[in-house]
């Protein structure tokens, strides 16, 4: 706070003791200057060997759970800090249940204050209990260590850049609290034997008819009868699900975002995704969305191993209301990669004619599509045949946190 002043007033102090002859005045400056010194010798070193760090008793939580935070100051050197305080940024939407916090010039932060009077070569814990009540992904810090001289007369500031990151998954809610038992999704998913298509053994050949891939025509046919063939495969019990999340929650052409249809879309896709790996399906999802600090479309190919759902539950945990392309041009683009036979399920607040169009179009090359709308209205039956559903935005939030999945 004084700078360099101290050494202007002690400069003045002299002077005006030897102008005025005044050996008290004298006294005085050389005290001040004593004290100045020493003042700033401490604060120069007042930071040196101390370090400040931040720890989660987990990285990755489910929702509604409670962790820890834990923050240690240690001073390794044998000079005492009578006062240093630690401003440490903390997600806004992680609830500290204990603990200080001001308000952050970033609008998704709070900052935590910490207070300490550390002796030479001691250390100081705390610990933070926090509530996680909200998905998401979540950066705790950066800090600023903030301390000084023991007179006041200088501040030394530094800023500690490591990072903590926390995961919160979705809710995990049980299908049938989505929907009613007369409107259960996929009413197909409960057999786990049906038969599918494999694309690799070929059981014969038929007309070709519309709609039907090029991938599929059988050529040597094709130029033996004069018209198009198409290939008959074997059936197969493999069973292949892929979820398309849109993130859009306001009809085109308009824009803006529902966070509570986006949030209820995200549940009702976990639980679509645990429903159908419960029963034996390879599970895989896709969202309009980009990655996190990449240009590459959120995708996670099916599959059934062990860790499928966590992996589920990681990607769709940071999902924002940011569309990087109509979800009908997803499912058109990914389409292809999935083997026939597959099933597709598509969870959109947002229906539209050409979303419905699209799975028409799969459905008649032999896929089995369906799509869960998300509020609004329930839909009517639809002239394509495609099967939908409803989750209504009437739910009750207090009843959903109240419901625990193992």
């Amino acid at each position: 706070m004084l700078g360099r002043l101290w050494i202007v007033i002690t400069f003045v102090l002299v002077i005006a003791s030897l102008l005025f002859h005044q050996l008290v005045l004298l006294t005085v400056a050389i005290l001040f200057f004593l004290t100045g010194g020493i003042a700033r010798l401490w604060d120069r070193n007042s930071l040196k060997m101390v370090s400040y760090k931040r720890k989660l008793s987990s990285d990755r939580v489910f929702f509604g759970e409670k962790i820890d935070l834990e923050v240690e100051i240690a001073n390794r050197k044998p000079l005492p800090l009578p006062w240093i305080q630690i401003d440490d940024e903390i997600p806004r939407n992680v609830t500290m249940l204990k603990g200080k916090t001001d308000v952050s010039h970033l609008p998704t932060n709070v900052v935590l204050n910490n207070m300490f009077s550390i002796g030479w070569y001691h250390k100081i814990k705390r610990h933070y209990p926090l509530q996680c009540s909200q998905r998401g992904l979540y950066t705790f810090g950066p800090a600023t260590m903030r301390t000084g001289d023991i007179f006041g007369f200088f501040v030394r500031q530094e800023e500690v850049s490591e990072l903590q990151h926390l995961i919160v998954y979705p809710r995990i809610v049980p299908l049938e609290y989505l929907l009613t038992p007369s409107r259960q999704p996929m009413g197909d998913i409960r057999i786990k034997s049906n038969l599918f298509q494999d694309p690799i053994l070929t059981q014969g050949v038929r007309e070709y008819h519309y709609g039907d891939s090029l991938k599929r025509i059988h050529w040597k046919s094709t130029a033996r009868h004069g018209e198009l063939q198409t290939r008959i495969f074997e059936a197969t019990t493999t069973i292949d699900m892929a979820i398309f999340l849109d993130v859009r929650t306001v009809a085109a052409p308009y824009w803006g975002n529902v966070p509570e249809k986006l949030e209820l879309a995200i549940i009702t896709a976990v639980a679509v995704a645990k429903y159908a790996l419960t029963n034996g399906y390879r599970v895989g999802l896709y969202v309009n969305q980009y990655k996190h600090g990449t240009g590459s479309i959120i995708r996670v190919p099916p599959n059934r191993n062990v860790n499928q759902f966590k992996l589920l539950l990681e990607t769709l945990a940071p999902i924002q209301d940011f569309e990087a392309m109509p979800v009908s041009r997803l499912i058109s683009n990914e389409s292809r990669n999935l083997p026939w036979g597959s099933s597709l399920v598509v969870i959109t607040a947002a229906p539209t004619e050409e979303v419905t169009s699209t799975l028409f179009n799969l459905k008649r090359t032999g896929r089995q599509v369906s799509m869960i709308q998300i509020g609004g209205e329930e839909p009517e039956a639809s002239g394509s045949h495609i099967k939908t559903y409803h989750v209504s935005d009437k739910v009750s939030w207090q009843e959903i946190e109240t419901i625990e999945v193992s």
